[in-house]
């Protein structure tokens, strides 16, 4: 391409709304659940290979309050959403030192009923200058990126009566075009209408119920926005099933049960959106499915409980084929590739012995693979339809790790029980600043 066009496209880059901070955002932020699209996928700069024998280099580490909330990342400010005593506190964190900026708190209310942890679950969302971060009790809030300051917080339990549940709330709000999407699995009707609260929109703005929609329960999933057979749909797997939304107008456009029989239904995985087709994955003999949009209709490519069924690990999508874990954590897990067309299993990859994945998380940058285990390994992969191959491995956090974690611009963000760390994962270091 000649120099005069190069440069062309980068001035339209620039003036076009949103072009060339979104390319920026690609490569240097992780502002949400899943990374900058909700797809578990990053776009930095390269990352190592293999890791020094004596463990990846740690710029900084700090100790946690309770929470299974992982991090988020913009504007060179890392979020860290978690419980202390009986307070849930968002802390504003230099991502490159681990200094505290800020700190906003709020009185916490909930009570795990199963002794897990009393934390929150759900990751915080940056977008336009703002946090908002959803509490384990359904405290929603809205804070000023900047100042800390708060916006706007409200009680989603207490306007809309949800059903009690299992462990907590744990849907990552997903905020797009002034609205913030979030499961409340509400028995409350929204609006002159009587519509149902199970997913509801709120003003990113000021917090107002915008609409609501299904009387489904809330499951452990985040919703996702994408194109469907030519338009924007909001995708939602709540404890129930699989939900299709205007996000406009709430108005429901699909609706499936897919859900386990027993009481103990979690639908926990984000859903994956690509290509027409919407996938979903869950555990407890119900497996997954994928769907195609058209003519007006979804219609089912496969299904099964013996191909990629996650129990609460996210899935993540790569030319046409899927990454995650099959299995029950507590049971042994196997990390599998399969074809998004056709359901057949690529392959799988067991981790005999002491060590295994457990309820491990993934992301995926190019053809490396970062598996974090439950017991704090890092795992580093290669990996492509064709097969697996370790790369290397490392110890990096102590404690249970349920947590997703953060990679932006090659720093790789994660937390457990009791602490945070960050794990600097650039093949080229960034260069010292030189003399003024």
């Amino acid at each position: 391409m000649p120099a005069e066009r190069v440069i062309l496209v980068l001035l339209l880059a620039c003036l076009a709304p949103g072009g060339a901070s979104l390319i920026a955002d690609e490569a240097a932020d992780w502002p949400q659940l899943q990374g900058t699209r909700r797809d578990g996928i990053y776009r930095g700069p390269p990352l190592v290979d293999s890791l020094p024998p004596k463990g990846p280099p740690a710029p900084w580490k700090k100790n946690v309050g309770q929470g299974f909330a992982g991090p988020s990342v913009a504007a060179g400010r890392l979020l860290l959403f978690h419980r202390l005593s009986n307070e849930e506190v968002l802390d504003c964190l230099d991502a490159g030192t681990g200094k505290t900026m800020w700190t906003s708190k709020y009185p916490a209310s909930y009570r795990d009923r199963f002794g897990f942890d009393e934390g929150p679950r759900a990751v915080p969302t940056i977008e336009g200058g703002r946090v908002y971060t959803n509490g384990a009790a359904g405290i929603l809030s809205c804070t000023d990126l900047e100042s800390g300051k708060k916006i706007w917080r409200i009680d989603t339990h207490a306007s809309f009566k949800p059903r009690e549940s299992f462990f907590g709330t744990a849907c990552s709000p997903l905020v797009s075009s002034g609205k913030v999407f979030v499961q409340v699995g509400g028995t409350v009707k929204v609006g002159s209408d009587g519509k149902g609260s199970g997913i509801v929109a709120f003003d990113s703005s000021t917090g107002k119920a915008l609409w609501g929609a299904t009387s489904d329960e809330a499951g452990y999933s985040s919703p996702v926005l994408g194109k469907l057979a030519g338009k924007t749909r909001l995708v939602c797997f709540t404890r129930t099933g699989i939900v299709v939304l205007d996000p406009g107008t709430g108005s429901i456009l699909f609706e499936k049960r897919w859900r386990a029989r027993i009481g103990a239904a979690v639908n926990a995985a984000t859903p994956v959106l690509t290509d027409d087709m919407i996938y979903f994955s869950s555990s407890y003999q119900t497996g997954s499915i994928c769907l195609k949009a058209g003519g007006g209709g979804y219609r089912e490519l496969w299904s099964g409980d013996r191909i990629l069924s996650s129990h609460y690990s996210s899935i993540i999508h790569q030319g046409g084929f899927l990454y995650g874990f099959d299995g029950r954590q507590e049971y042994g897990t196997q990390l599998r590739c399969v074809s998004l067309a056709n359901g057949k299993i690529a392959w799988s990859e067991a981790r005999p012995g002491e060590k295994k994945y457990g309820s491990g998380t993934l992301i995926l940058a190019g053809d490396k693979l970062l598996v974090m285990t439950d017991s704090g390994e890092l795992i580093l992969a290669r990996v492509s339809p064709s097969g697996y191959k370790r790369l290397d491995s490392a110890d990096i956090l102590t404690g249970t790790v349920r947590a997703y974690p953060a990679l932006a611009g090659g720093l790789f963000y994660a937390r457990s029980t009791s602490e945070l760390v960050c794990i600097d994962l650039r093949k080229t270091p960034a260069a010292k600043p030189g003399p003024k």
